[in-house]
């Protein structure tokens, strides 16, 4: 999943965030190439669950978390870096360690719902209003195959639901509106023919 544009004042001239380090872009492009992108079939393919807890594994989920945090991330599943395994890792906050999920399962979701933007980097440019629970209970493993519970709230569960989503098949477009979903693909190609010309 891909990190929330930083918040703008809301004067009546809101300031633009600041430049990204060109270092820190630098890291970011060379991690995107390693994102798989729309279109690509491995997306919309169910991952299969994980059943060994070995080095390889750890290799993985470490790799995964270096990549979502170049990549300026809160969310990667293993399906995003063309690996069919049920993993995913994630960091809402900056300073928190990195999580990783193998095999998650949703236990329990909250009755009461939230709509929120999300976006995703594997459709970057894109970012659409997903209506998901605003607390779940989930079941997983982590990467030495130790059971896990989490009961997140706000974003935490939103984070976790969009990647648990990857792990299915199911990218944002496919939990958005007709509407909502033409305007996304019609600015994805804007942009794409914008950048063509500009090369």
């Amino acid at each position: 999943m891909a990190a929330d544009e930083p918040a703008q004042n809301t004067a009546e001239e809101p300031e633009a965030p600041p430049p990204l380090d060109p270092e820190i872009l630098e890291r970011r492009r060379h991690a995107m190439q390693h994102v798989r992108m729309l279109g690509d079939p491995i997306l919309k393919t169910k991952a299969r669950a994980v059943e060994r807890f070995d080095d390889e594994l750890r290799d993985e989920v470490a790799r995964m978390a270096i990549l979502m945090n170049d990549a300026l991330g809160i969310g990667l599943a293993a399906p995003q870096v063309g690996i069919l395994h049920r993993v995913l890792v994630y960091r809402v906050e900056q300073d928190s360690p990195t999580i990783a999920l193998v095999n998650p399962e949703i236990e329990w979701s909250s009755r009461d719902e939230e709509i929120s933007e999300e976006g995703c980097l594997s459709l970057p440019l894109i970012h659409v209003d997903i209506e998901r629970p605003v607390a779940v209970l989930v079941r997983a493993r982590d990467e030495h195959g130790d059971e896990i519970v989490i009961e997140a709230t706000g974003l935490e569960a939103r984070v976790i639901q969009h990647e648990i989503d990857h792990l299915d098949g199911i990218l944002i477009l496919d939990r958005t509106s007709r509407e909502q979903r033409k305007a996304a693909m019609r600015a994805l190609r804007e942009a794409e023919q914008a950048a063509a010309n500009a090369a």
